[in-house]
């Protein structure tokens, strides 16, 4: 299978949204949450990197993404050196990183690009009638906060979502929470004990969260999690 990019914008310095559509076949089908594989040949070598996909299934066969550029990387250069047009392998989206069934209310808990396959998840899954979320999502500047703007406009319409981002090197004009996720972790749980995790980000965060819980006598079967060096 290959895809094509349609558009791609820069959202944060070195970050952007990418929108592509899957070659041969009319509706791409996926679990929110799930990621898919590029395959390029770079420098001779048969290269493949996984990326969550960061929107709702749209009943066609169009998805975007959300990616840093990495310098010193193999692929995400390539990427972002793609004009509209370009194809590039592809394969079928996979992964088990979705909302168990049925959901409960959940933390949502985010750095960086992480936050991609939640927002893909909060737009299929947040309504009404459904459970509540907090994204807890931190970053390093303001800057940075991706796809800050939905989130807000999803926290507002919805009583039943909580949008709390949080920066480790605030500028002085910047009034809300400060620090790494995990200094608000125990707000945002509260006295809850039955509630569900999901974890994304890098590698150090996820096993310090994933440790925090433990200690705090969560069960392994609440917490669900996706890292990345």
């Amino acid at each position: 299978m290959q895809a094509r990019l349609i558009e791609s914008r820069e959202i944060a310095p070195g970050v952007r949204h990418f929108g592509f559509e899957a070659l041969g076949v009319e509706r791409l089908e996926f679990v929110p949450g799930q990621f898919t594989s590029f395959t390029e040949m770079i420098g001779g070598k048969e290269i493949t990197r996984a990326y969550s996909l960061a929107s709702a299934p749209s009943g066609s066969n169009r998805f975007e993404l959300c990616l840093n550029r990495v310098e010193a990387g193999h692929l995400s250069p390539r990427l972002f050196d793609m004009q509209p047009g370009d194809r590039i392998e592809m394969r079928q989206p996979l992964g088990m990183f979705v909302l168990r069934q049925p959901p409960r209310d959940s933390i949502l808990i985010a750095t960086g690009t992480g936050v991609a396959p939640f927002r893909s998840i909060l737009q299929t899954h947040l309504n009404a009638a459904s459970p509540g979320f907090t994204l807890l999502f931190g970053v390093r500047y303001e800057s940075h906060l991706l796809y800050r703007q939905e989130f807000e406009e999803m926290a507002l319409a919805h009583a039943n979502f909580r949008f709390w981002p949080t920066l480790t090197r605030p500028e002085s004009g910047w009034t809300g929470r400060q620090g790494r996720v995990q200094a608000h972790l125990a707000e945002a749980i509260g006295d809850r004990r039955d509630v569900d995790f999901y974890l994304c980000g890098l590698k150090e965060m996820v096993d310090e969260v994933r440790g925090l819980l433990k200690s705090q006598g969560f069960d392994r079967k609440q917490i669900f999690y996706e890292k990345y060096d």
